[in-house]
């Protein structure tokens, strides 16, 4: 599954409202806090900005699981996943 939506200037601006700098601040902010974190189970299968930006679209525009699955280009529990840490 590939996905369409990838933590890049034109993808963070249009889906979030927020500019790369605000974004690259925003992702900052969760590193800092032990976001990257993976010391113990399976590593994530998407970079911390990629799941990230998933977090802030689904806050942002109110899409389903379902529906941020495809974009992303994982499963809709791997969403769900990723939004609930």
């Amino acid at each position: 599954m590939a996905g369409v939506l990838c933590a890049e200037r034109v993808w963070v601006e249009t889906f979030t409202g927020l500019h790369v700098t605000q974004f690259a601040r925003l992702l900052k902010v969760v590193r800092e806090r032990g976001g990257n974190g993976t010391l113990r189970g399976r590593p994530w299968s998407l970079p911390l900005a990629e799941r990230v930006l998933m977090v802030a679209v689904h806050y942002r525009t109110n899409r389903t699981m379902r529906q941020l699955g495809p974009l992303f280009g994982v499963s809709s529990s791997t969403v769900c996943r990723v939004i609930q840490r």
